[in-house]
């Protein structure tokens, strides 16, 4: 499976935010502004890391929030956040976060695979750094690998 294609409206760049909440919340309006979620999926992604802790800081740097998959998801979608200064979500080794990516899946059939799919995006040596570092949307797309398709 492929990621979803990633709009120039998918990606926020240098967003400053007080905490991980706020990093998840900016994360959740961006899926939100693209059609492929409603607001509360934020609520929704929000309350996984308050359930399960930060599981979702899958490397260093970069947290992959995502909830499952219901009412409040519309469609597959993909978002990218960096984040203007660090914020730690309590990752004992993969803190601090400086890239956000937020994963909406329209159904639980499709959950694994696209969460596989993004873990693919990032076996690329330094994709993490690239996408911190980047100043438009096609630069982060480039360190993904991923079409622009809007």
């Amino acid at each position: 499976m492929e990621l979803p294609a990633l709009p120039d409206d998918a990606v926020e760049l240098g967003a400053p935010v007080a905490d991980w909440r706020g990093a998840i919340e900016l994360a959740g309006s961006v899926l939100s502004r693209i059609g492929a979620a409603r607001p509360g999926y934020a609520d929704a992604m929000i309350r996984m890391v308050e359930d399960r802790g930060p599981y979702i800081v899958i490397a260093p740097g970069l947290a992959l929030a995502h909830a499952r998959s219901g009412q409040d998801v519309k469609a597959d979608g993909l978002a990218v956040v960096t984040l203007a200064e660090p914020v730690a979500f309590g990752h004992p080794h993969n803190d601090p976060v400086r890239v956000v990516l937020a994963l909406a899946a329209a159904s639980p059939e499709r959950h694994l695979p696209m969460l596989a799919a993004v873990a693919n995006a990032f076996n690329a040596r330094g994709a993490v750094e690239r996408i911190a570092e980047a100043t438009t949307p096609d630069e982060v797309r480039a360190a993904l690998a991923i079409s622009r398709a809007e």
